[in-house]
């Protein structure tokens, strides 16, 4: 088993073999935290779960009738109840694809794609990288990116 402690300015990670277990530091922005861990450990496409707490998070909700994204902010100690997404190339740029589950004080939860959020509390995740190029294109018809296995 090999075994790698890691180092970031807002993020530390322990590499298990090829899985990395990541913990960003308090008051960090989950997507610029993780996106400079990518990044770093040079992840070119994988999965990636998560759960923590946040102060403040920023969503966005596709309306596939006008092919629209509507964005909203909401300020408030939230719990992280599950983080999923993937990590593939758009544009040529590596680019972190998340949504989240909010849990609110009252036991309602918040969900959608998540633009940023800022953690108050702790935010650990799991990646698992593939050793694979994986693409993604806007799909005009739709309006939002896929995966294209073909570039």
């Amino acid at each position: 088993m090999d075994i790698q402690n890691l180092k970031g300015t807002h993020w530390s990670a322990r590499k298990v073999d090829h899985i990395y277990i990541v913990s960003l530091k308090n008051r960090s922005n989950i997507v610029e935290a993780l996106t400079d861990f990518i990044r770093n450990q040079n992840i070119q496409a994988g999965e990636v779960t998560g759960i923590g707490a946040v102060s403040e998070a920023t969503l966005r909700f596709f309306n596939p009738s006008t092919k629209n994204y509507v964005d909203k902010t909401f300020k408030e100690q939230m719990e992280v109840a599950h983080i999923s997404g993937n990590v593939a190339e758009i544009e040529e740029k590596i680019s972190l694809h998340l949504h989240i589950t909010l849990g609110r004080e009252d036991y309602t939860a918040l969900a959608g794609h998540l633009l940023e959020a800022t953690i108050q509390g702790a935010a650990e995740f799991i990646f698992y990288p593939l050793h694979t190029r994986v693409v993604k294109v806007k799909n005009q018809e739709i309006g939002i990116n896929l995966y294209d296995f073909e570039k």
